[in-house]
């Protein structure tokens, strides 16, 4: 007979082996991100649902087939957050927080994608938001903090690819030629891009079906502004200067509409045909459309579940420091005192709560993985004394409490 209640399509337990794993790769996140300045921010789960369409836009995959939305009690169209920067520039301008900012989340996302290998309907984003600042400078230290942050997790083949997707004005010159080209091949293009081609142009160059076969495509680069050279080249000068490694890849494009300036994305050969760790870029027309005033910004979104399969490391369940045994009641109570001396010093500690025999207390030390076992007998309490027991190599001697703790 089968398990009545089983996990959701596209969900996943993380087990405490792999969620040791988590916790030893977020500790080392977190001490980068201190290093450059960043503040962790949380956000609610959910969200109105006008905050994403107006944000991501409402011609991209994400809103128009993959958001989990649903209306409340009180009739509000309301959004498990998708991705994490909307989300974040709203409670920067609700909690009336003073530029410049450096703002970083790691939290949990939702989307109705088809599951396969690293994507799965529940993930998680480490991110940073950088806002207030427009410079090249800011940018580059974006790109490079992302760089380091995956170099550092141990992701392993990797590739940083860069590009400059300009301002809106050098995109509205671009879409005109974009459309010609297009229109030209309609009949070739799938259903989502036949109907996306009029409004939204540049999201049939991010669809996963024709972005491919689109290769002679006029490139947006060619149609960039002076300025907006001018500043993709700084940023590029200070990765060089800075020793970080990329290749400027004229046909990336975002699939989030409110990205200006620099674009850029992660990408790890050991994850195969689906590669991309992460990405960010500039958004600098963000803040002003989610009603606030004209506010540059820069920053990115790393897959979690995809750092992790990406750098090809397994967790280890925590090993105990102590597994106290003992034989008999005035044994046990005393275990319970030296077991709760060990805890307040820092130490991980357990003993069997049910009574059973040594050896099968013993056993239980040996799948918990304990490296120390304390032994308390008879022998042990009219001596004063805990055998104290190596499990690596079986060697024992006895020690007073007062020298263990």
């Amino acid at each position: 007979m089968g398990l009545k209640y089983t996990r959701i399509k596209g969900t996943r337990d993380i087990l405490p082996e792999e969620y040791s794993l988590w916790r030893k790769l977020l500790d080392r996140a977190y001490e980068i991100l201190r290093a450059y300045g960043y503040n962790f921010i949380v956000t609610p789960t959910f969200e109105r649902t006008e905050l994403f369409i107006r944000s991501i836009g409402d011609t991209t995959d994400i809103v128009e087939k993959e958001m989990y939305t649903f209306t409340d009690r009180g009739g509000r169209s309301l959004t498990l957050r998708p991705e994490g920067t909307a989300p974040v520039v709203r409670a920067y301008l609700e909690n009336h927080l003073i530029p410049p900012q450096k703002l970083a989340y790691f939290m949990n996302m939702f989307r109705a994608e088809r599951p396969q290998k690293g994507r799965f309907r529940e993930f998680w984003h480490l991110g940073v938001e950088f806002i207030g600042v427009r410079d090249p400078s800011a940018d580059a230290e974006v790109v490079e903090l992302a760089y380091r942050l995956v170099r550092e997790l141990g992701v392993r083949e990797i590739k940083l690819e860069i590009n400059s997707i300009g301002t809106v004005e050098d995109r509205k010159k671009y879409r005109e030629v974009l459309l010609d080209y297009l229109r030209a091949r309609k009949d070739e293009l799938c259903e989502d891009c036949r109907r996306r081609m009029e409004r939204n142009p540049l999201r049939v160059l991010d669809c996963k079906v024709d972005g491919p076969r689109l290769q002679d495509a006029p490139l947006l680069t060619d149609y960039l502004s002076e300025a907006s050279k001018s500043y993709f080249e700084e940023v590029l000068g200070y990765l060089e200067r800075w020793g970080v490694p990329y290749e400027v890849n004229k046909r990336l494009v975002r699939g989030l509409d409110y990205y200006t300036e620099t674009a850029f994305e992660i990408k790890s050969g050991a994850l195969g045909a689906q590669d991309s760790v992460g990405g960010g870029g500039r958004y600098d027309g963000l803040v002003e459309e989610l009603g606030g005033p004209p506010t540059p910004a820069v920053g990115f979104a790393l897959g979690f579940d995809r750092v992790l399969i990406a750098s090809g490391l397994k967790g280890e369940r925590e090993p105990l420091d102590y597994f106290i045994a003992y034989l008999g009641d005035e044994a046990r109570e005393k275990g319970f005192e030296i077991l709760r001396a060990l805890r307040e010093r820092g130490k991980r500690a357990d003993i069997s709560h049910e009574k059973k025999s040594l050896k099968s207390q013993m056993k239980l030390a040996d799948r918990l993985d304990a490296r120390y076992a304390l032994i308390i007998g008879e022998d042990e309490l009219a001596r004063g004394v805990l055998k104290v027991r190596d499990m690596e190599t079986g060697e024992e001697k006895f020690l007073k409490p007062s020298e263990l703790l």
